[in-house]
């Protein structure tokens, strides 16, 4: 469990095909973990990498290892190239929740369709697919890259829907979004209470 708060800008420094023969097979990445502290991280924790909870091999030298399958791959954006990251590392009990409360399971993959600076902030707008689409509202919580952000203006279209979201400097500066580029993808995860909510429904009407 994750709040979407960015801990630190790490770096994917180096990507290794898990195996030589299979074409279906996952990478193991190094990371960089720059700010984020690894003193307490034991192998099998959990580090959040672009949104997407990943399981600590090892580190050293503030440089962690992990494994990421074929079928994460496909289901992600950013992990499976060399450049900043955003990190966070996993809830322990007692922590602050100052974001909203993020599993770390990506949802889908949008496209950045927006992003200029409007005063002292910056606008964000984000097309996101159809199967993200119905979870997402005007004023709800969405994490995108791993940073948990408020909507403010959600227009449906054919192909999904756009979410526009305002980042302050400190969040931008913060994350990868320093970097952010019209149309390059982002890794999408819905706010949770949406999910159980529309299960709920479903049995309703069952």
């Amino acid at each position: 469990m994750f709040t979407g708060i960015v801990r630190a800008v790490g770096r994917i420094t180096q990507i290794e095909p898990l195996s030589a023969s299979d074409q279906q097979a996952g990478l193991r990445l190094t990371i960089d973990a720059a700010d984020l502290p690894l003193e307490q991280v034991q192998v099998g924790d959990s580090i959040a990498i672009q949104g997407a909870c990943m399981t600590v091999l090892g580190h050293q030298d503030g440089q962690f290892e992990v494994d990421v399958s074929q079928e994460s791959l496909s289901c992600t954006a950013g992990l499976d190239t060399l450049g900043p990251v955003n990190l966070e590392s996993a809830l322990r009990l007692g922590d602050s929740l100052d974001g909203h409360l993020v599993l770390g399971h990506v949802d889908g993959v949008g496209t950045i369709t927006v992003f200029e600076a409007v005063g002292e902030s910056y606008l964000l707008r984000v097309l996101a697919p159809k199967e993200c689409a119905k979870y997402l509202a005007f004023k709800g919580s969405v994490t995108l890259n791993g940073v948990s952000l408020t909507i403010n203006q959600v227009i449906d279209k054919d192909d999904g829907c756009e979410i526009s979201i305002n980042l302050i400097p400190h969040t931008v500066s913060a994350t990868t979004f320093q970097y952010a580029q019209v149309g390059q993808q982002v890794n999408i995860e819905v706010d949770m209470m949406a999910r159980y909510v529309e299960r709920m429904l479903q049995k309703i009407d069952a």
